[in-house]
């Protein structure tokens, strides 16, 4: 665990309940795992139960799975991942999205129709029957399921007119808060875990 994390490190842990999401720093690290000071009380996060942990780090973002073993009201000890993985910016799992949903111009409050294509923790691609402004920042609601919806920013960054006279958009996610960046990084990497297990 040395060569993962280190004191002052910062992690985040994010449970199936997404309300519950804590993040702290690590206070001591040992060969069976390391221990979190939490920012928030442990609420919502049970003993031996596998949850997702995600940290910056040099080498990108770290993600692992893994359990706590002690717990106190705001301190975790973290037991020793199996696997673990870093994700790069430019790696990020990116999945087939179907759905269909809107956007809208913040400048105007114009929407646009659009269906998604695919998504990624950086951005997502969809089509429209419209031409669309790139230089302005637009509001979209992802929906996840039927639970968990997030609103984002969205910044355009290429357009391409499609032969049956649509409008292919890519765009990247801004001002994104850290619970939404780890959350949009869960859903994708598990979605991409169950597409290759089928």
């Amino acid at each position: 665990m040395n060569e993962l994390v280190k004191i002052d490190q910062k992690v985040t842990i994010i449970p199936k309940d997404i309300d519950c999401t804590n993040k702290g720093f690590v206070t001591e690290v040992s060969s069976k795992g390391f221990k979190m000071k939490m920012r928030y009380p442990t609420k919502g996060i049970k003993l031996q139960y596998i949850y997702d942990f995600y940290s910056q780090t040099p080498n990108g973002i770290l993600y692992f799975t893994s359990h706590a073993t002690e717990m106190t009201e705001n301190e975790l000890f973290i037991a020793n991942p199996i696997k673990h993985r870093f994700l790069q910016r430019r790696q990020f799992t990116r999945i087939k999205f179907l759905t269909e949903s809107k956007i809208v111009d913040k400048s105007t409050n114009k929407e646009y129709a659009i269906s998604t294509l695919d998504l990624s923790a950086g951005g997502m691609k969809f089509l429209t029957d419209e031409s669309i402004n790139l230089d302005v920042e637009y509001k979209v609601d992802v929906i996840l399921d039927q639970e968990q919806t997030l609103e984002c920013s969205l910044q355009l960054i290429r357009i391409e007119k499609q032969d049956d006279g649509k409008f292919a958009l890519s765009g990247r996610f801004v001002n994104q808060s850290n619970v939404e960046k780890m959350t949009l990084i869960q859903y994708c990497l598990n979605k991409n875990i169950e597409a290759e297990n089928k």
